[in-house]
């Protein structure tokens, strides 16, 4: 007989798990005692009974000592030791259970499959899963109807519907139940066609749908958010009489028009069910609040604490985010005090970190760094709320600190925190390339190199030090770059000046079917500004609008301004100038200024001296522009006469200044 470890530690790796699966399933051994009496048979048989009822009504302890007690057991008394410590949470002992039951000699039966391979899907042990799968098809028990619900709920749970499919169509008959953990997997991977196909193949079938069965297909319309076909199964819904006999049809409905925006449906269906049965209320205060609706969602707020309906986490979060949105601090404050009265404060890490972020947004960062001060346990979700807090603050030497911080203390940073350290840093005092190489090589270490905010994170501040090349190597390794990463690298060769290769980059992105935004175009035209690709840059700010449907705003103007001055199109800067929205600002109209006294435009500089001096009258640059532009074309009684109304107004310029690294 093969000597087996019995005990199984729950905190072991998936290493271990499979190798324990492993070993289960292929022990054998030869102390099986077969029952051989009558009187024994019944001994066990009623010892099962009791052991059943012990179980049933909750007393598993009890369970385990009739079972401890017992000189005989059979497969029977194994599966249902195995399925209540299932039932209660305790998968290691089940597993342990499992594993004597092996070295007993006592074959398993489909019961004890389905349990065993339940545990694995439910706990992620998933390559165990499948050895299990193995030996439920060297047995022969591959068509029980019961274990392919099991085998099937597994290959969903690992993302195989494709096999999950395969093992359904094997089946030799469908049960209502298997068809609802088919339609719960296809909602739960948004495989929407096959959800509607499934749906469809089920009612030719006859097989008549049960309560459970549209909750699955309204919890897959709410993920794709698709609503023509949550109204139609609303009809059927109501039809059968479920709308208001089935509580959890009626919440599922709920949550169902929640996620597609329309609050009208979600309260009239909300409305239907009786008060004291409602578990919808923070479905629809969570999509109150993602519209900005706050005085219904705190009315309903008001009105589920009276009924003594405990608020969620979702509730809590959602006004929190809410009121970092509008940027509303007395809300935030007021919902933080329900926070610390309800205790979640330490016991939830999502309401932590909404509580950072919303302190951070409204730009009370000491607050902000309070609340994370007062943490129980520094937790990754919390140090990236503080992060992108202060880099929202400006404070971003000290985001590069929390960095140190998190590693010092063992959090392993993920996509987020190297994000937006990369950004803090880019923008700091520290930024240098040593410092983004480092940064670089450790997220390449802990396994980013194909995260796409990452990777668009280190091509923007590789662009900004002026190591474009390195910029296009990461660009060029994603293997299937997005909209944001085509505008990370345009924008990286624009602030370098290489213009043909932002117009190449923009063709690529174009081709590639991806839909630029008016962040793609600023950068697109700001390369071409800096390259002098004046006609280029023409037929980009033409096309952003007649072609992609991008309206351009008060940036795409400026730049083009700036472009056409420089060539010297003054004219037809001041023509587009005049075609923005409100004429334009004070900074367009200093561009245009400034190109008129360079190219010696005394015409065009007349009327854009008027202009700027009526959009800025107190802003003392702007006054000595025009001031200068005066003297330049010998006017000079007029611009001393400006000269001595800004000192009377006492205007007095900023002093700026310059950082430079130098390299010791």
């Amino acid at each position: 007989m093969h000597n087996f470890t019995a005990k199984v530690s729950w905190s072991m790796q998936k290493a271990e798990v499979l190798s324990f699966i492993r070993a289960a399933v292929t022990s054998r051994a030869s102390c099986y005692t077969p029952i051989a009496t009558s009187n024994a048979s019944n001994f066990v048989y009623l010892k099962n009974r009791e052991i059943d009822t012990l179980i049933k009504s909750g007393n598993l302890n009890n369970a385990v000592t009739v079972f401890n007690n017992m000189s005989l057991r059979d497969v029977v008394t194994y599966n249902l030791l195995i399925s209540g410590h299932r039932r209660f949470g305790l998968s290691e002992q089940a597993l342990h259970l499992y594993s004597e039951m092996r070295l007993k000699g006592i074959r398993e039966s489909a019961s004890t499959f389905s349990s065993i391979i339940g545990i694995c899907s439910d706990a992620g042990f998933h390559r165990g899963g499948v050895q299990l799968h193995c030996r439920v098809v060297k047995l022969g028990f591959s068509l029980n109807v019961f274990l392919g619900g099991a085998l099937i709920d597994l290959y969903m749970h690992m993302g195989h519907p494709e096999m999950a499919l395969k093992l359904f169509d094997e089946l030799p008959e469908r049960n209502l139940a298997i068809w609802n953990v088919i339609l719960r997997g296809l909602s739960e991977l948004g495989q929407l066609e096959e959800l509607l196909r499934f749906q469809s193949q089920m009612e030719s079938e006859g097989v008549k749908p049960n309560g459970l069965t549209f909750c699955y297909l309204l919890r897959g319309f709410s993920n794709e958010r698709s609503l023509y076909e949550g109204k139609k199964l609303q009809s059927r819904i109501v039809k059968l009489g479920m709308g208001e006999s089935n509580i959890y049809v009626a919440n599922a409905l709920v949550d169902f028009y929640s996620a597609c925006g329309c609050m009208v449906s979600a309260r009239k269906s909300f409305e239907v069910i009786p008060i004291e049965d409602v578990i919808s209320w923070n479905s629809l205060i969570s999509v109150y609040t993602d519209n900005n609706m706050l005085s219904d969602a705190l009315e309903l707020f008001t009105t589920m604490q009276l009924w003594e309906q405990r608020p969620s986490i979702r509730s809590l979060v959602s006004f929190l985010k809410l009121s970092s949105r509008i940027q509303n601090i007395t809300l935030g404050k007021q919902i933080h005090c329900c926070v610390l009265k309800l205790g979640f404060d330490k016991v939830s890490v999502h309401v932590q970190s909404a509580l950072i972020n919303m302190y951070g947004k409204s730009s009370e960062i000491e607050s902000s760094i309070a609340v994370f001060e007062c943490l129980p346990e520094n937790t990754l979700e919390c140090c990236n709320s503080l992060m992108t807090s202060l880099s929202h603050c400006a404070a971003f030497e000290d985001v590069v600190e929390l960095l140190y911080l998190m590693l010092d203390e063992g959090i392993r940073p993920d996509g987020v925190t190297f994000s937006t350290s990369l950004k803090a840093l880019s923008v700091s005092a520290s930024a240098s390339f040593t410092n983004f190489s480092l940064l670089h090589c450790f997220a390449l270490k802990s396994g980013f190199e194909a995260d796409i905010a990452v990777s668009c994170s280190l091509i923007d501040a590789y662009s900004k030090c002026g190591h474009v090349e390195l910029s296009r190597q990461i660009f060029e390794g994603l293997h299937s770059p997005n909209a944001v990463c085509f505008t990370s690298m345009i924008n990286g060769y624009a602030r370098n000046g290489m213009g043909r290769e932002v117009l190449e980059t923009l063709q690529a992105m174009i081709e590639k079917g991806l839909k630029s935004d008016k962040v793609t175009f600023l950068c697109a035209l700001t390369g071409c500004n800096h390259a002098g690709l004046v006609e280029e840059g023409k037929v980009i700010f033409e096309s952003m609008k007649s072609l992609h449907g991008v309206h351009p705003d008060r940036q795409h103007f400026s730049c083009m301004v700036d472009l056409l001055c420089r060539a010297g199109l003054l004219k037809e800067a001041e023509e587009l100038l005049l075609q923005a929205t409100g004429k334009g600002d004070c900074n367009m109209w200093s561009s245009l200024m400034r190109s008129c006294r360079i190219h010696k435009d005394e015409v065009v500089g007349r009327r854009v001296a008027e202009i700027v001096m009526e959009l800025e009258p107190d802003d003392p640059t702007l006054w000595l522009q025009v001031s200068n532009f005066y003297s330049e074309i010998g006017e000079f009684d007029t611009a001393m006469h400006i000269r001595e109304v800004a000192l009377a107004r006492k205007m007095r310029r900023v002093i700026g200044h310059s950082l430079v690294e130098i390299k010791c």
